[in-house]
């Protein structure tokens, strides 16, 4: 098992008051370098010494407030710890990102067994036909875990995490689940080391003449044996001969036998990847179609106590389930999904099978064991239905106030994979989340936090119970949960009361977490966009985030592709940021991010109808496609718009040569001999008048015959006339520039009309580069679609003239 145990220290180290940017702060003291076994150090360390400070600049972009915070380590530090090595995971499954080097007070000292209570063998000759590796023995003759849950934990510790055995309390939920499940509680007449060695001893005198029930029984005695016996009996010759007899006589062992072994080998702490248990699951796959569904999943489960992935029996298993899927109870069910999401591995075909049998069953379905549900599909990455995530959303609400914390955040995750909006299930949450978050670890704390961001739901009572519980204890963060916070609170465009201790804080521990973000580079982007999209810019991070050697890094040591993050933050730097100097992304990787983006953008609204009815009216009302450009002004914020250039006269001007033909670039001369939509216009159009009245009145104000009126009574704002040569040159300065842009709701908070964060960011630079943002708001003009076509256009000149003035 896995156990996380981290100590909360009362008071709060990291909380400033404002200060005016580009403040320097001198080091007081040095943090010397970490080591992997420093790391379980660091909370009391951060208790018991004074804090830190270190040079840290925050440029002020012109009109925005900053702040400066004292760091932990100063940015020569924070580049030194780059090159510290990383830590070993044991229990055969991925490593889990809370494993990282500066994790403070985290049990690393894990093996493979089910309990961190057993012991494996601690030498390489215990079992020298089996092979044994050296590699293998020397983890295990370093690693010696204690008894399981000795270690005395307060009530009031709210960072204890068992990631083995909280997602097993299910288990305990009905007595049905015994018959399917390991319970390393099932007590056994106690085994004394003088009668192990005897048997072990018997074993080698009578090697030859054992029959398979004995040699089943021997492992079953010895898995009595009192824990912290077992280094005395293990390493031994006799048991390594006992182990090769199991073996040699595997294909006589029935499957009540085979069984009994597994059970032993989990009891024995039997290391995961001991060459013995490839073997057992051979012979077990060759016996998936002669066991019972409880002893499958019996079996599946006793794998996922040795910690061993076996894709081969879960595969065969998955196969059988195919034809006998009908016959699951509810334990079967819930159970199996459990093992589904442990392993990681989800059956496409299955699944659907499952959902079905979740809604036979959803009446019956106990709160805990939604949680289950909502966790196994969330690991396997397999979505449910919105019908089904919206039936376990009633079933939370319908007695939330007993939904452990748990199960609340594995529900969460759910709905935030499904992105299904179960309004009440998130009002609930948003009256009992204020008053759980304090006894709530920082990563179940996380999840919360990053569900509300997904769903674009901006509660702000949960997110200020947030920011004020995790300045006091941001040493347990994760670099995964420090850039999940920064991300939710910049996505939502929410700045708490504290946002400045806040702020300070997360950051100051970006600078401590220097050697987890080298295993993990994606999360000091998803960091550093986060605190843009607050306008927050802390330039050290950001110069090495831009430098060659962290792209370098970013690129070789991640399976994310993160041109479009780098690309997005450094588009940020260069205008929010002007007195900044630092490293700024190449050329070639600017011009690949923003092919990357502008084929996504252009792909994405030209699929939309409305943006299409938008454009072409834009065109039209204006004189023409020279009048309008469909571009990225800012190809670093992700959307495209629309632009529009108005002269001195408020008249639109042809500035985009891509729409005309290339001969007649240099032909432009700007001549305004179009009919300005005037108000009085306007209410004549909106009554219907005649197409001869607006001829006539086209004439009088001219003296040209205007262009003939469409049926739909367009009037074009502009026309060109090719008179003479003129260069583009001539073309008159943009006395404004617009950016017309079309909005959906996914772009706002939920249920409001508060932009969120990358969104208000982009509005931001756009203002900052003199550009007025014209919104085409969805709630106004998706309703308009169904109107009359003298409609549209009067909401559009609306639009794009009221705003030019």
């Amino acid at each position: 098992m896995a156990l996380v145990v981290c100590r909360r220290f009362p008071g709060s180290f990291c909380g400033t008051p404002p200060r005016p940017a580009l403040i320097k702060h001198h080091i007081n003291k040095k943090l010397p370098g970490q080591t992997c076994e420093d790391c379980v150090l660091i909370a009391k360390a951060i208790c018991t010494e004074a804090r830190m400070a270190a040079t840290l600049k925050l440029l002020k972009p012109l009109g925005y407030r900053a702040f400066c915070s004292p760091f932990a380590c100063s940015a020569t530090q924070s580049v030194a710890y780059w090159n510290v090595g990383s830590g070993t995971w044991h229990r055969g499954q991925d490593p889990p990102e809370h494993s990282g080097l500066c994790h403070p007070a985290k049990n690393v000292e894990n093996i493979c067994s089910t309990s961190s209570s057993q012991r494996i063998l601690t030498t390489s000759s215990a079992l020298p036909s089996l092979g044994f590796s050296r590699a293998s023995a020397s983890k295990a003759s370093t690693l010696q875990p204690g008894p399981p849950r000795t270690m005395k934990v307060d009530e009031e510790d709210v960072e204890v995490f068992d990631s083995f055995e909280d997602p097993r309390a299910f288990l305990q939920l009905r007595p049905e689940y015994q018959l399917h499940s390991y319970n390393r509680s099932e007590s056994c007449q106690p085994l004394s080391v003088s009668e192990g060695k005897l048997i072990l001893h018997k074993v080698t005198v009578y090697q030859d003449n054992l029959q398979p029930q004995i040699i089943a029984n021997c492992f079953c005695k010895l898995s009595c044996v009192p824990v912290e016996q077992h280094p005395v009996l293990l390493p031994s010759a006799s048991f390594s001969v006992l182990c090769q007899l199991s073996v040699k006589n595997i294909e006589l062992f029935g499957t009540p036998d085979l069984i009994s072994i597994l059970k032993a080998f989990v009891s024995l702490g039997i290391p995961h990847s001991h060459s013995m248990l490839d073997v057992y699951e051979a012979r077990f796959c060759h016996k998936v179609w002669d066991m019972s569904l409880d002893q499958l999943l019996l079996v599946a489960d006793l794998w996922r106590c040795l910690g061993r992935r076996v894709p081969r029996f879960l595969k065969i298993f998955f196969s059988y389930l195919n034809l006998h899927w009908k016959d699951l109870s509810l334990s079967q069910l819930i159970h199996l999904i459990y093992i589904i999401g442990e392993s990681r591995q989800a059956p496409q075909d299955l699944m659907p099978k499952l959902e079905s049998l979740i809604l036979k069953y959803i009446d019956c379905i106990m709160l805990e064991e939604a949680g289950t549900i909502c966790l196994g599909f969330f690991k396997s990455s397999s979505s449910l239905s919105e019908f089904v995530m919206r039936k376990i959303g009633d079933l939370a609400c319908a007695d939330m106030q007993h939904l452990s914390s748990y199960a609340l955040v594995n529900i969460l995750k759910m709905f935030r994979f499904t992105h299904v909006d179960h309004v009440n299930f998130m009002k609930q949450f948003g009256q009992i989340a204020p008053q759980r978050i304090p006894s709530l670890g920082v990563q179940g704390v996380m999840h919360l936090t990053l569900a509300c961001s997904a769903l674009r739901i901006l509660d702000e009572g949960v997110m200020n119970a947030v920011a004020a519980s995790l300045p006091p204890r941001v040493a347990y963060c994760r670099s995964k949960d420090i850039a999940k916070f920064l991300w939710s609170f910049g996505t939502l465009n929410y700045k708490p009361p504290n946002a400045e201790e806040f702020y300070s804080s997360l950051i100051n521990e970006i600078h401590r977490k220097m050697p987890e973000f080298n295993r993990y580079p994606e999360h000091l982007l998803t960091c550093l966009l986060g605190l843009a999209f607050s306008e927050y810019f802390p330039v050290e991070l950001i110069n090495f985030a831009l430098s060659p050697g962290f792209i370098r890094l970013a690129q070789e040591r991640t399976k994310f592709e993160l041109t479009k993050e780098l690309y997005t933050l450094d588009g940020s730097v260069g205008i929010e940021c002007p007195e900044y100097r630092g490293n700024r992304l190449s050329s070639h990787l600017q011009q690949e991010g923003s092919e990357i983006l502008w084929n996504s953008a252009r792909k994405d609204m030209t699929s939309k109808p409305e943006f299409l009815e938008a454009l072409f009216l834009l065109e039209r009302m204006l004189g023409g496609p020279q009048y309008i450009k469909h571009h990225m002004i800012l190809p670093h914020t992700r959307s495209s718009d629309l632009e529009v250039q108005l002269d001195v006269n408020m008249k639109p001007l042809p500035f985009n040569r891509e729409a005309t033909p290339t001969e007649d670039v240099a032909k432009l001369r700007l001549k305004h001999v179009g009919v300005s939509l005037t108000d009085d216009l306007m209410n004549q159009l909106l009554k219907g008048k005649s197409g001869g009245h607006f001829q006539g009145e086209t004439e009088s104000k001219t003296g040209q015959q205007p262009m003939e009126l469409e049926k739909k009574a367009f009037v074009p704002l502009g026309a060109m006339e090719m008179a003479g040569l003129c260069s583009p040159a001539c073309m008159q300065a943009p006395q404004v520039k617009l950016a017309i842009q079309l909005t959906n709701k996914n772009q706002y908070c939920y249920g409001s009309r508060d932009l969120l964060g990358l969104h208000n960011m982009k509005r931001r630079q756009l203002n900052r580069l003199g550009y007025r943002v014209v919104e085409l708001s969805h709630w106004e003009w998706l309703p308009l679609l169904k109107r009359t076509h003298l409609e549209k256009l009067a909401f559009l000149h609306e639009k794009v003239f009221t705003s030019a003035l």
